[in-house]
C-alpha cells in the first residue's frame, strides 16, 4: 500500500481506510441497540448503557473514527462543543460522542478539548457499539484497527430519528453540529 505524499498517512488515510458491507444495519426509525459504554466518572471508569443515556430523553451522538485526530479534535467535536446551547434550546438533553478508544482517552480527550460537562464522552473500547450498529470502519490498511464510522444522529426515546454518515473518515460535512441542527 503506497502512503506517499509530502503528509505521508494524512493524503491517503480517506482512500486507504475501507467501508465494509453492508452498508449499515441503523436507519432513521430503528431503535438503538442494547449496549454498554465506558465513561469516567468522579471515581474512576464506569459502565452506562444505551437505555441509561437515552430512554425517556431526547439526544444527539455523533461518532468519531478516534480521540485526537485531526478531523475529529478540529472540526467535529468542536462544532458540537459551539453549537451546544442550540443544541439544547431545540430540546436535546444528551449530547454525546463515542470512539472507539478506551475510556482513559475519552476522559483525557474530553478535558483537552474543554468539552467535559457539556459532552458526554462515550468509549467504545472494542467496537462493539460500532459493529452493532453496523457503523464500524476497517483502519487496518493503516494500522488503525477496526473504528467507528463518522456519524451522527438525532434520538428520540432511544429510536434515530435523523442519521448523517460521511463517505469519507477525513470529512465532517454531513455529520456536522450544523447539519444536525438543521434537521431540528
Amino acid at each position: 500500500m503506497d502512503f506517499g505524499g509530502a503528509n505521508g498517512y494524512k493524503e491517503s488515510i480517506p482512500n486507504a481506510l475501507s467501508f465494509k458491507e453492508p452498508v449499515m444495519a441503523i436507519t432513521a426509525g430503528s431503535p438503538l441497540p442494547h449496549a454498554k459504554f465506558k465513561i469516567m466518572t468522579e471515581t474512576g471508569p464506569a459502565e452506562i448503557s444505551t437505555d441509561e443515556l437515552f430512554k425517556g430523553k431526547k439526544a444527539v451522538l455523533f461518532a468519531v473514527p478516534g480521540a485526537f485526530t485531526p478531523t475529529c479534535t478540529n472540526s467535529h467535536l468542536p462544532g458540537f462543543l459551539h453549537h451546544a446551547a442550540d443544541l439544547k434550546a431545540k430540546g436535546v438533553d444528551v449530547i454525546a460522542c463515542t470512539s472507539v478508544n478506551d475510556v482513559f482517552v475519552m476522559d483525557a480527550w474530553s478535558k483537552a478539548s474543554g468539552a467535559k460537562g457539556t459532552i458526554t464522552f462515550l468509549a467504545d473500547g472494542n467496537g462493539d457499539f460500532a459493529k452493532a450498529v453496523g457503523l464500524e470502519l476497517d483502519g487496518a490498511p493503516i494500522g488503525f484497527g477496526i473504528r467507528s464510522k463518522r456519524y451522527a444522529m438525532f434520538l428520540d426515546d432511544g429510536v434515530v430519528k435523523k442519521l448523517h454518515v460521511e463517505d469519507t473518515p477525513g470529512t465532517a460535512i454531513e455529520s456536522s453540529a450544523e447539519k444536525l441542527l438543521s434537521d431540528l
